[in-house]
């Protein structure tokens, strides 16, 4: 079973309310990845993601919530904060220390082997790749494949 990540907006999606196209196609897969592929894998999240989706003004947070309940939460640490502030530092996720940066460096600090996300401007995003695996090996660190949904689609 693979080790994967889940972001925020990999929630933020299954709970959204929007009607454009683009929204319930994010939707859609989300909770199709959810209900058929889920159980194929060990899913994680951390404080991280509690946080962003708790904020008073977050969309649709407690649906959101609800889908992280039965997730296992990573801890985060200082060498986890260390990590992330490196990863800004480099240019490789941006500033403060928040958000996609955390998000990264938890999942390189435990091992994941993927990040599921959304968020494809800043994290599942192709030309982040090289640079980001760069960083993180030269510090030891397993370098998660950030992805989509249908990336970990496993039809059998």
């Amino acid at each position: 079973m693979a080790k994967v990540y889940l972001e925020t907006s990999f929630f933020s999606a299954c709970a959204t309310t929007r009607q454009d196209v683009h929204s319930q196609s994010w939707k859609g897969r989300s909770l199709s990845w959810l209900k058929t592929q889920a159980s194929k894998h060990e899913l994680f999240i951390s404080a991280e993601v509690v946080a962003e989706l708790t904020v008073p003004t977050y969309p649709n947070r407690e649906a959101a919530l609800a889908f992280t309940a039965s997730t296992q939460i990573l801890t985060i640490d200082e060498q986890v904060l260390i990590l992330a502030q490196l990863l800004i530092e480099q240019r490789v996720m941006p500033g403060p220390l928040k958000g996609d940066a955390i998000h990264v460096a938890v999942a390189a600090y435990h091992g994941m082997e993927y990040v599921l996300s959304w968020n494809v401007k800043h994290l599942a995003n192709p030309n982040k790749r090289i640079h980001l695996a760069r960083v993180l090996m030269n510090v030891g660190r397993a370098v998660p494949s950030i992805v989509t949904p249908e990336v970990l689609w496993d039809e059998e």
